[in-house]
């Protein structure tokens, strides 16, 4: 019982840095993405790469997948700086159409279809973390860190430049603000903040293959910030957790059938989120009407 609440404490931890990284963008920004598992993908294969092939530390694997994801980014970005809203939401799902088909056929790095085995434990001074509890410890100290991080930004004259955007980018043009390298900024951000949950999780399962990063884990994670309450820190969290105690809970409900948990998990995520829609549209967390301070 220990080692599943263990497990489904890390899981929580980084599918919530997930989730914060692309509230970012989504509560802060206004920029809806549909290619976030990308960037999740992105670090975890960069950094199984490393520490398979080159034996890195987690101190060189972790920044080196953030680099890669958010140069990668770009090709985000660029789209962000030229469309809005539903335009760019088909602009980031054909990005996350290409990012798993290269993740499926570049086996040379990526394993192809069967993926990366055999990551090693993340070492920090000559000790291997193989214990379940050091990870959690791990994993928890990189969320509290991308939190930080966030509530600065968010905090700082770039978040508030950033809801300005969010709320009319053409009043925020007219007042001289540069909207391109702000939205190219929150996005880089975004993404090479994402990148360290997917180090996190290649490190955790020391396997990793595409299913993972496929366009499902795009909405599950748009699911979690948006039931959670977009424009805020805690939503994020309460989101993730509640998503990821969701399959469980199911499991444990006798007069369910086992073989059809899969798609009851995804027809109560559906539901739960048209409830918050009608009965309140700015998620668990935020204000009950939906406005975003």
């Amino acid at each position: 019982m220990l080692a599943y609440v263990l497990n489904l404490a890390t899981l929580i931890c980084i599918n919530a840095i997930l989730a914060i990284t692309l509230n970012f963008i989504m509560g802060y920004a206004g920029i809806f993405s549909i290619a976030h598992a990308i960037f999740f993908g992105v670090g975890a294969y960069t950094a199984a790469f490393l520490a398979v092939s080159a034996g890195a530390s987690i101190f060189v694997t972790v920044p080196v997948a953030m680099a890669v994801a958010g140069v990668l980014s770009l090709a985000l970005a660029l789209p962000a700086l030229r469309v809005r809203g539903e335009y760019f939401v088909a602009a980031s799902l054909g990005l996350q159409v290409i990012g798993v088909t290269i993740f499926s056929e570049w086996k040379s790095v990526t394993g192809g279809i069967g993926g990366v085995i055999g990551i090693p434990p993340i070492e920090v001074m000559g000790h291997a973390l193989a214990d379940p509890i050091e990870f959690l410890a791990v994993a928890l100290l990189c969320l509290i860190a991308i939190i930080a991080v966030i509530h600065v930004l968010v905090g700082s004259s770039f978040g508030r430049n950033l809801k300005a955007i969010r709320d009319s980018e053409s009043a925020s043009l007219a007042f001289g603000k540069n909207v391109a390298v702000i939205k190219t900024l929150s996005v880089v951000l975004s993404a090479s903040l994402a990148a360290v949950a997917g180090a996190l999780y290649a490190y955790y399962l020391s396997f990793i293959n595409v299913e993972r990063f496929m366009r499902d884990t795009s909405v599950l994670i748009m699911a979690m910030v948006i039931i959670g309450g977009t424009g805020t820190l805690l939503g994020p969290i309460v989101g993730a957790a509640l998503l990821m105690l969701l399959p469980g809970v199911l499991r444990y409900l006798p007069f369910l059938p086992q073989t059809e948990i899969g798609s009851i998990q995804q027809i109560a995520y559906g539901l739960a989120m048209v409830l918050l829609m009608i009965y309140r549209p700015g998620g668990i967390v935020g204000a009950t009407g939906g406005e975003k301070k």
